[in-house]
């Protein structure tokens, strides 16, 4: 394992300076336009070093090259499309209400209503993620896309990519547009800090909670756009078995070892009718898939602890027993448990980041829906259902995927989210702190918009998007009508 140097921590000082530096950084990201001119050259800048980038990424967190330049494309792609939705110009969601004088009960006046930038704002970055959700990631670029300067506090599982990264924005980016930060104390300082107006972060439960904790004990709250852990169940329904049942074992083998297990969307709850047969078949498909290097010592130390936590559950009996592994090394694990046992048992709903995953055999519809009430709050549901049968269960889970998850899926797996501007990527508490928001897709940036009325103002002194001949030519929704 390659020895990575620990960065040099940030002092409090240099925050403060850098936060300052951020400030300042507000008025060039103003103009509309120009953020979208921006996004596309940090998105040619990240292409261009693509080979430095991809090496050092590899050598940081052993996701192998052929995973680093997919994310690359996607991180990439992500910058690209905010600044076609900067371009487009909805995000800013322009409204205009003429002046009614004859409104009853009394005369309306004339109100105006745009999204502006909040401020600075703060981003952790994710271990599992060293692209697309780190210095250049989702958030960065949703920030930037609303005009807010970001400062982003490195993950310390890839320090170096993290600088290199930062170096390459500021080439191309207005000063203190997007910088780096190092060490959970300069974290601590930059959550804390006056001049920060939201917080973006991606990890674990217990990190984003203090975070979170602490970003609303300041004495001015400020938002915590927090994605922590999720369990993302997956249902297959007694039809759905009979019709197809091996292929969605294998699939979900699959899904739940990809990248080692190291995803927020990993499948951590299989819910199979009690009787399935396909123990032999989920065995085997486990067992094809290598032990490998995760992320680092402290993931595989801490899925150790967790998987066997889990093993030792009331209940719980081992498909492919856990295998401790040595330094970053982890083997895939298999678990199982009646859904009775697993209703009584509310620690086998807690995620278990790396490859594991718990098979939960329902005896009836009424023992599935119990046994899903009490999963936690997820980024995601899926659904394996064969059309027009078990028609009453599907539509049960669905509501219940609906209630308790911020994306269903329905005959497919979690893995793999879609950067899009329908993607939702967050859900209720733990899966997020704010569940009607998203950190992926185009809706990312109102994360970092704020509303602001203008009542009554004149013509000349009204921001450009607001005044009445529409000089930037946005999309509107003038007296009720979208124009």
């Amino acid at each position: 394992m390659t020895t990575i140097p620990s960065p040099v921590a940030t002092s409090m000082n240099t925050v403060d300076a850098t936060v300052s530096a951020a400030v300042a950084a507000v008025e060039a990201l103003a103009p509309i336009a120009v953020r979208a001119d921006l996004l596309r050259a940090a998105a040619g800048a990240m292409e261009a070093a693509a080979t430095e980038i991809v090496t050092l990424a590899d050598e940081e967190t052993h996701l192998g090259p052929t995973r680093l330049t997919g994310e690359l494309a996607r991180t990439v792609g992500q910058l690209r499309l905010f600044a076609e939705a900067v371009d487009e110009g909805s995000l800013l969601d322009v409204t205009v209400d003429h002046a009614d004088p004859a409104a009853t009960p009394v005369p309306r006046p004339d109100v105006r209503r745009m999204m502006v930038p909040i401020g600075p704002v703060a981003v952790f970055a994710a271990s599992n993620f060293p692209l697309a959700f780190s210095v250049a990631g989702g958030d960065t670029a949703s920030a930037l896309a609303a005009g807010c300067p970001v400062v982003v506090k490195a993950h310390e599982g890839h320090p170096r990519l993290s600088d290199l990264v930062g170096r390459i924005l500021a080439d191309v980016l207005p000063a203190g547009a997007v910088t780096v930060l190092h060490g959970r104390e300069a974290g601590r300082d930059l959550v804390l800090h006056p001049a920060v107006r939201a917080v973006g972060f991606t990890g674990s439960e217990a990190g984003g909670r203090a975070l979170f904790d602490l970003a609303a004990s300041r004495s001015d709250p400020i938002p915590f756009y927090g994605e922590l852990g999720s369990v993302n169940p997956v249902v297959v329904t007694p039809a759905a078995v009979a019709a197809r049942g091996a292929d969605i074992a294998r699939a979900y083998v699959g899904s739940f070892t990809l990248g080692l297990g190291q995803f927020c969307t990993k499948p951590g709850l299989l819910f199979l009718p009690a009787g399935h047969g396909l123990e032999g078949v989920l065995t085997e498909a486990v067992t094809r898939v290598p032990a490998g290097p995760l992320l680092g010592d402290w993931i595989r130390a801490g899925f150790d602890v967790a998987l066997a936590g889990l093993a030792a559950l009331p209940g719980v009996r081992a498909l492919l027993p856990p295998r401790p592994g040595s330094g970053s090394t982890g083997a895939p694990a298999l678990l199982t448990m009646p859904a009775r046992d697993f209703r009584a048992t509310p620690e086998a709903a807690r995620e278990c980041f790396g490859p594991a995953s718990l098979v939960v055999e329902y005896a009836d519809d009424t023992d599935l829906l119990a046994a899903l009430a009490i999963v936690p709050g997820a980024l995601t549901t899926g659904v394996h259902a064969e059309r027009g049968q078990d028609t009453d269960l599907v539509r049960a889970v669905l509501d219940l995927a609906v209630a308790r998850s911020g994306r269903v899926v329905f005959n497919g797996w979690p893995t793999g989210v879609a950067v899009t501007w329908a993607m939702h990527h967050g859900g209720p508490w733990p899966a997020t702190t704010a569940p009607l928001h998203t950190s992926v897709g185009v809706a990312a940036a109102r994360r970092f918009l704020r509303p602001v009325a203008w009542q009554d103002v004149p013509d000349d002194l009204l921001p450009e998007a607001l005044r009445e001949a529409n000089p930037l030519g946005l999309p509107r929704r003038v007296d009720g009508v979208l124009t």
